[in-house]
């Protein structure tokens, strides 16, 4: 499974923040029993991956296409896989904000051209009421 990290990837916006806890939650509720009796046996997700950008890439970013809106990453050390989508970036630009789409595309390339992610362990839900502790 993939979803934003949780910041809600480069632009924070709170719809991507609302997709990553509502993608973690079903992760978690996925090996539930009891949740869905018609769906069959509990199944839980290999792995669940989080978009992200790390500092460095938003460096980049902010470098190609200035500093007009403030960017959110995570260390670079936390990045634990990376993905070259260099052959889809035309269709990845084409999906972007006009504000980077309408780079250059020797400039668009470096930003976008890499995707990266942390894999986050998703630990089973129990179906059990636990109690919340301030």
């Amino acid at each position: 499974m993939i979803t934003h990290d949780t910041s809600g990837g480069l632009s924070g916006h709170p719809d991507h923040v609302h997709t990553h806890r509502v993608t973690v939650l079903a992760a978690q509720a996925a090996g539930l029993e009891r949740l869905h009796l018609e769906a069959g046996a509990p199944w839980h997700p290999r792995a669940l991956y989080l978009a992200t950008h790390p500092h460095t890439a938003v460096a980049a970013l902010s470098d190609a296409v200035g500093e007009h809106r403030a960017a959110h990453g995570v260390p670079d050390a936390w990045v634990t896989a990376t993905v070259d989508v260099g052959p889809w970036l035309d269709r990845k630009a084409a999906a972007v904000p006009a504000l980077i789409a309408a780079l250059p595309p020797e400039e668009r390339a470096r930003p976008l051209s890499t995707e990266w992610y942390i894999r986050h362990h998703v630990a089973p839900a129990t179906g059990e009421q636990t109690e919340l502790t301030a």
